[in-house]
């Protein structure tokens, strides 16, 4: 038996359904409020473009082989002192970006006295026409119908990145007609007899200065 004012310790408190309901109720509202914290409206916006972005190339190259557009192939045997050599070649700049140069690089695949002796060996002249050159021969010599322009003095066959002036070639499309003269001199002794020298001609061109596009 309890005593008037107790309460079993077993007893829970009674709620009734009004009282359910509200608490229901605060518990939602409760949730929805603290769901609500992290979510908000925003007003958004986007626009696109799309840029193609294409290289140029360099390219340089000689005539035919074997034709009057390059003869460089072409031998040359039985040479005494004084005696000229002439060989057309045409230079091409088939590429399609702007040369800022062209250079010349000569080797030789065979030596001899004939390229290492640079005084009374072989020496070399590059001329340029300002149209195709007419050709005679063979033995093959040339004239030039047009202006006649150095592009390489008068210097030792053999040299690397030698200086090219006076060219068209270095705007793409273009083409200059060259002749490549080799001479002995006439001075060459006894010593430069029964020599023979393989001469590698290798034009190297360098695309023009950077520009802003």
């Amino acid at each position: 038996m309890l005593e008037t004012g107790e309460v079993a310790m077993n007893d829970t408190p009674r709620f009734s359904t009004t009282q359910k309901v509200l608490l229901s109720a605060a518990a939602l509202g409760l949730a929805g409020a603290m769901a609500g914290l992290g979510t908000f409206a925003t007003f958004t916006s986007s626009t696109s473009a799309s840029q193609n972005v294409a290289s140029g190339t360099v390219t340089i190259a000689l005539g035919a082989t074997g034709a009057q557009t390059n003869r460089l192939t072409v031998a040359a045997s039985n040479i005494a002192a004084g005696d000229t050599i002439q060989r057309s070649v045409d230079l091409i700049d088939s590429g399609s970006i702007d040369l800022a140069s062209v250079a010349l690089t000569t080797t030789a695949t065979t030596s001899s006295l004939l390229d290492t002796d640079t005084t009374n060996g072989l020496q070399m002249v590059i001329d340029r026409c300002s149209v195709a050159w007419t050709e005679s021969g063979p033995p093959y010599t040339y004239t030039c119908g047009g202006t006649t322009s150095s592009v390489v003095a008068s210097r030792a066959v053999i040299g690397a990145s030698i200086a090219m002036s006076n060219l068209t070639s270095t705007t793409h499309g273009n083409t200059d007609h060259l002749r490549v003269t080799l001479t002995l001199p006439a001075g060459a002794p006894n010593t430069l007899q029964n020599q023979s020298s393989t001469i590698q001609y290798t034009f190297a061109g360098t695309q023009r200065n950077a520009t802003s596009q």
